[in-house]
This record gives C-alpha cells, sequence and structure tokens, in this order.
C-alpha cells in the first residue's frame, strides 16, 4: 500500500485540474452515507471527537476520511484536526493508498469545491476578492479561484490585523496583488468574490453591504449555531449549498434562517448536483446577488483522492 504524504499530495493536486475532476464527479455522483461522529474522552480540558466519513463510486473505489478533533491541541504546537484517507479499489477491496487527509487532501478540495461553485455563480469577469479569514483554508481559497476566476486583486480580512497581513506576505503572484484589510464593511462593497472561512458564531457580513453583481461563498459556520452572514444577506441573494441533504439541516447560515421563516428548502435555487447536470442554472444575469453554503461532501474527498493517486502512480511510472 502507498502512502502518500501532505507535501506530495500539494504537488500533485493542482486546483484546476481538481476543480474539473469535481465537475465531472458531481455529475456522476457516488454513493457517501452520512458520516459517523463519536465524542472521545479525554483527560484534557475537552473531550475530543472522532469522524469516519465514507464514500464510494461502484465497482471504482472506495474511500474512508478518518479524522481526530483535540481542541485541547490549540494550546500547544499541534493542530486541532488531523486525519488520514484510505482509498480502497473498488473490483477487490485492495487497500491501495493512504494519504494526509485534513491538512492537505480535505482544505484542496473544500477550496476546489468552493470555486466549482464560482465557477457556476460568480460573474465571468469577477477579479476582486474578498477572504474573510485567516486560517489553514484561506491560502487554498485564493489558489483555488484563480484557477477559475481573473482575480486582480485579493483583500484578507481577519480579527488579528498580524495575522491577515502574514498571509497575505505569504503570496508572490505575479497576476495579482493581495493585501490585508482592516475595512470589513469596505472591503465587501468592493469586492467581486467575498469568501468566507471562519468559525463565527455571530455574522460579520451584513446584507446591507452587498453590491449588483457580487458573489458570496460560505465555508465556516458548519454546525447549526454558527453564522457567518446575516439574514439580509440570505433575503438579498439567490442561495446555492453544496448538498440540499445535508446543507439545511448542519449550517446555521441555513439552518437559523429556515428556522425563522426567512428562508425555506425550496427557495434554495440549487446544489453541486444539480449545477452540474444543467438541472438547475447558476447564476442569472450580471446583477444578481448568488450565494453559496458548503458543509463539506465526502464525494470531494473521494475525487481528489482518486486524482491524487492517479497522479502519484503515472509519476511512480516514470521514474
Amino acid at each position: 500500500m502507498r502512502t502518500v504524504s501532505g507535501a506530495e499530495l500539494r504537488s500533485v493536486l493542482h486546483h484546476r485540474m481538481l476543480v474539473e475532476r469535481l465537475r465531472q464527479t458531481f455529475r456522476a455522483g457516488v454513493e457517501a452515507p452520512p458520516a459517523h461522529y463519536h465524542r472521545v474522552e479525554t483527560y484534557g480540558a475537552s473531550d475530543a471527537a472522532l469522524l469516519l466519513a465514507p464514500a464510494w463510486q461502484i465497482n471504482q473505489a472506495i474511500g474512508l476520511r478518518i479524522d481526530t478533533v483535540f481542541p485541547d491541541n490549540a494550546g500547544g504546537d499541534l493542530p486541532r484536526t488531523q486525519g488520514v484517507y484510505l482509498l480502497v479499489d473498488g473490483k477487490t477491496g485492495v487497500p491501495q493508498v493512504l494519504m494526509d487527509s485534513s491538512a492537505t487532501l480535505g482544505r484542496r478540495s473544500g477550496a476546489a469545491s468552493s470555486a466549482l461553485a464560482a465557477s457556476y455563480l460568480a460573474r465571468p469577469d469577477a477579479d476582486r476578492m474578498l477572504v474573510v479569514g485567516t486560517g489553514p483554508l484561506a491560502l487554498e481559497l485564493v489558489e483555488a479561484h484563480t484557477a477559475v476566476r481573473p482575480l486582480r486583486h485579493v483583500l484578507v480580512w481577519g480579527r488579528d490585523p498580524q495575522k491577515a497581513r502574514k498571509l497575505a506576505a505569504r503570496f508572490h503572484r505575479p497576476k495579482f496583488r493581495i493585501e490585508a484589510t482592516a475595512d470589513l464593511e469596505g472591503a465587501v462593497r468592493g469586492a467581486d468574490i467575498v469568501v468566507c472561512a471562519t468559525a463565527s458564531h455571530s455574522p460579520l457580513i451584513r446584507g446591507d453591504w452587498l453590491q449588483p453583481g457580487q458573489h458570496l461563498d460560505l465555508l465556516g459556520g458548519v454546525t447549526p449555531e454558527m453564522r457567518e452572514v446575516d439574514d439580509e444577506c440570505i433575503r438579498r441573494a439567490r442561495v446555492f449549498v453544496d448538498c440540499r441533504d445535508r446543507t439545511p439541516a448542519e449550517a446555521g447560515d441555513i439552518a437559523q434562517p429556515v428556522a425563522s421563516g426567512v428562508l425555506t428548502t425550496a427557495d434554495i435555487a440549487g446544489d453541486l448536483f444539480e449545477l452540474g447536470r444543467g438541472e438547475r442554472a447558476g447564476r442569472r444575469f450580471y446583477d444578481q446577488i448568488t450565494l453559496f453554503k458548503s458543509v463539506g461532501t465526502a464525494l470531494a474527498d473521494l475525487c481528489a483522492a482518486r486524482l491524487a493517486t492517479e497522479m502519484v502512480l503515472h509519476n511512480d511510472s516514470i521514474r
């Protein structure tokens, strides 16, 4: 069984290629039962969690993401979330590859799903992006969106301005300028695409800041208690999700407006499966405000793992 490190994954999983493979996979669909969450007692201040997320394509491949979440790691040198991804041959059941999941595969597949949504929902000429949040996913999001839209100017906002400046300083790209900003409202008003990847429990983005033609992309807020945008954003936007069967129940930015009557599940214009198959239209006109909410899907992890395996095995064969 081949073991693939995070560094090797980063070298073979290019965003443009992954976005297009995801587009094909959402069209075809996969079997992805609900993930299993288990509480794990510890002797620390907080209990841990174990996540098991399976997915498979019949007679092709089976994948299992295994993640642990140890909140107490935040006070030390270890990340809170760590994990591996196991890819198994779908015909024989033989394990093929074990790879880094949370640090590389999960972030890259999440960013690619975000970029895939933007390819349907953001204006074709969108060239100004705001990233709200300074976590590890922020770097992946900037790279992924450059694969689908002609970005020229990127702003980064975070609660800690120093972290935002450090993140912006890590990019040296001749094709676009990236800077940190402390003015969240002004940055939202001036952006074509607003991407949020935070752990906020209260709205950061206000609907009265939004401008015609903008696209909002929400990747944080993955529990019913979390919010990144207020109800006015939901009212003003045409709303899309990654998965109709999970996102309205799991994501606070959708679940809370549904509970209060601001939004109904029938108001959700489509998900990535419907967009990929052409069953629902994406952006309908230039001045429309669109919003995409993602909680993540095992389909994206399986797709990324299969693509990475193909690339790694191909590289092995030519050495």
